[in-house]
Parts: C-alpha cells; sequence; structure tokens
C-alpha cells in the first residue's frame, strides 16, 4: 500500500463550519478511517495545518486532535511548497484577499462559498486560478444531503415527468442575543462584514436548482431585515444592516418555477430545517436533509374543498417514504473526497470557482432585484 500525503492549509477552522464539518467530520474522520482508499495500492492520507489569527485557539484544537502544524502566519504557510491545498472557511469579506494569495503560491483551492463579495471578485478568482494552472473547487454540500441524493434518484428516473415548480422552505428562529445566546455569529447581520442571507443562501439554490432541474435564468427577489437589533457574543447591542430574510422566485430552463424562502426570523413547522416540494405531471416529492417522500399521480388523493367540515383526509399519510437503498456519508466529506482525488488523480470535477461564481452572480442579483422591484434576468457565465 502506498500512502500520499497531502498537506492542506486549512483556514478558519475555529468557525462553527470549519472545525465542525470541514475538520473534524471530514478530513480527521479520513484520517480516522486510515485515509483515502483509491482502491489500486494508494491511499491519501490528509495532513491539516490548522490556520487563523488566534494562537490560543489553534493551539487548543491541534492539541484536542493530536495534530502537529498551526500557524497565525498565512503568508508563511502558503509559501512553504510542500503544503498542496489552501482551504478556506473565514468569514467571506477576508476569503478574497488570502484566496488569491494562495494562487499566487501555486496552492490548489478549495473554499467555502461565497467565494467573494461580489461578482466581479468572483469570476477574477476563477480567471486567476485557471490562469495559474491550479485545481480548484467550491464546497456545494447541499447537493450531497441524504434527501437531496434521493431526490436526484427521482429526477434521473422521470418519476416526475415534466417538472413544473419547486417550492423551498429554508430557517429557524435565530434568537437575538438578549436573553438566550444567538446560535449564528453575530458578523452574519453586519452587511459591512459580508453578513445577510441572500448572500449567505442564495448561492446554495444556485447549484441546488442548476444541479438537479436546471440553470436559473430570472430572479425576482423581496430581502428584509426583520429584527434589527441584535446582541453580539459580548452581550453589546448592534444594529442589524444586512437582511436576515429572503423570498426569492426563479425561473428554470423548461419554465420550471422555483419559490424559496429563507429566514432566520422563522419558526419551524416543519420536518426539517430545510425541505423542498417538486411537483410535476407524473408526481410529487418532498425532500428535507434525510428524508425524502412522494405521491405518484395513480395515487394522487381528490381533495374537495369544503371548509364548512372538518379535515379527515391525513394528507401526511398519503405519501410513501423512499427507501436509502444506499450508506449516506457525511455531505461535506464526499465533497472532500471527490476533491482530493480531483488534485491527486485528475479524477472528474465540476464544482470550481466558475460554478462558485454564478452562486455570487445570484445573490447578487437577488439584491438588486430587491432594491429596485422587479425581475431581472441571469446571464449565463463563462469562464
Amino acid at each position: 500500500m502506498t500512502r500520499t500525503t497531502v498537506r492542506i492549509a486549512m483556514n478558519g477552522v475555529t468557525g462553527r463550519m470549519g472545525y465542525r464539518q470541514h475538520l473534524v467530520r471530514s478530513l480527521l474522520a479520513l484520517r480516522e478511517q486510515g485515509g483515502l482508499d483509491l482502491g489500486d495500492g494508494t491511499v491519501i492520507w490528509p495532513e491539516p495545518i490548522l490556520v487563523g489569527r488566534s494562537e490560543h485557539k489553534l493551539r487548543a484544537l491541534a492539541e484536542r486532535h493530536g495534530l502537529e502544524h498551526w500557524s497565525t502566519e498565512l503568508d508563511a504557510v502558503l509559501a512553504d511548497d510542500s503544503v498542496d491545498i489552501y482551504f478556506d472557511a473565514q468569514v467571506t469579506a477576508a476569503r478574497e484577499e488570502s484566496l488569491k494569495k494562495a494562487i499566487a503560491a501555486g496552492k490548489h483551492l478549495y473554499c467555502e462559498k461565497p467565494t467573494a463579495i461580489g461578482l466581479d471578485g468572483a469570476l477574477e478568482l476563477a480567471r486567476l486560478a485557471d490562469e495559474a494552472g491550479v485545481k480548484h473547487g467550491v464546497v456545494q454540500d447541499k447537493t450531497f444531503l441524504p434527501g437531496l441524493l434521493k431526490l436526484r434518484r427521482l429526477v434521473e428516473g422521470g418519476f416526475f415527468g415534466r417538472v413544473l415548480s419547486v417550492r423551498g422552505e429554508f430557517g429557524y428562529w435565530v434568537f437575538e442575543g438578549d436573553w438566550q445566546p444567538a446560535q449564528r455569529p453575530s458578523w452574519n447581520y453586519r452587511a459591512e462584514d459580508g453578513g445577510g442571507i441572500a448572500a449567505d443562501m442564495f448561492p446554495h439554490w444556485e447549484y441546488v436548482l442548476h444541479e438537479l432541474f436546471g440553470p436559473v435564468r430570472t430572479v425576482q427577489a423581496q430581502v428584509t431585515t426583520h429584527v434589527p437589533r441584535r446582541w453580539d457574543e459580548n452581550g453589546e447591542p448592534y444594529e442589524a444592516t444586512a437582511d436576515d430574510a429572503a423570498y426569492g422566485i426563479f425561473q428554470l430552463d423548461g419554465g420550471i418555477v422555483a419559490q424559496i424562502n429563507s429566514s432566520w426570523a422563522v419558526r419551524v413547522h416543519r420536518d426539517e430545517l430545510v425541505e423542498f416540494q417538486v411537483d410535476g405531471t407524473e408526481g410529487s416529492a418532498v425532500a428535507g436533509l434525510r428524508t425524502c417522500r412522494v405521491q405518484h399521480r395513480s395515487v394522487t388523493p381528490k381533495p374537495v374543498w369544503n371548509p364548512d367540515i372538518p379535515v379527515a383526509e391525513p394528507f401526511r399519510d398519503q405519501w410513501q417514504e423512499i427507501p436509502d437503498n444506499a450508506d449516506f456519508d457525511n455531505g461535506f466529506k464526499t465533497q472532500w473526497e471527490l476533491f482530493l482525488r480531483h488534485v491527486v488523480r485528475d479524477a472528474p470535477w465540476r464544482w470550481d470557482l466558475t460554478a462558485g461564481a454564478r452562486g455570487v452572480q445570484l445573490a447578487e442579483l437577488g439584491l438588486r432585484s430587491s432594491a429596485e422591484g422587479r425581475r431581472l434576468d441571469v446571464p449565463e457565465l463563462g469562464r
């Protein structure tokens, strides 16, 4: 067995997502299973190098997980020729500059979304990476959720016939921070720090819709700040300058209409924190993080509107659960495995910085649509 070590500079692992999903559930999980077996006698062994601003936090993480390498000096890490990949999970406002440094240093890139504050910056990153000849990828984790993998199975199997519409609901109540601590960092609610739910979630919806149903062609959105005053991690009040709710209508190829509500000011009355209902001529499905239920046209009941009598039909009971039929691994880990295969063996990969730029574009157009009160076309991006 040949072990190929891939050294990965991980910037932003002291944050919730960078730590929990990318470090612990992905790269450390790969190490715990003995590395990524390529099936030909070669194993990829990821070697994380923790990077960030807090020496105390980095040292504590390294000690907790038995890691040798960490640094508060990004430039020095990027200057190390033994480092193969630069990964970025920082706050959005800091990402663009760091990615440019990594490109200049000749590192392969993998990063969270959005890739930049604006479309111009996102496209420039894709161009610079292509010109430098480095491999690059953007996290598109929801593509690999069990519920959406089952939904993809239905789409590819022709279950829906002609898809008519997609309706999505995402969100939960994020506490203001005064009498209960907020579940999300305060920067999410400051536009000057790159916050805002449209900038955060519209890139997700772009790749979910694009991957499953087709490119987004138009967008009409309404964004708002429902909770204008919040309290930060130190208990200090601040004014929320970024949107905490975004309501979008998207038209896709083939006339498919998608409506997706995203909100950090909504209380959950659904089975999962995100759900998508897809309706087609032959059947419908409701998919969440893990589950997916369907109703085929052959077993669709015939409800009759009658407000004078109580509802006696158990609507939820009329849907069929889609079986797993497979073992679903953590979605972040699955995409990391694909990217590592891409870097080491040039395996197929399509979630690059250009795909990431499409998400930035949709968020930017959504915000503009809301500000101007009109529907906007979504131009196709070239590489």
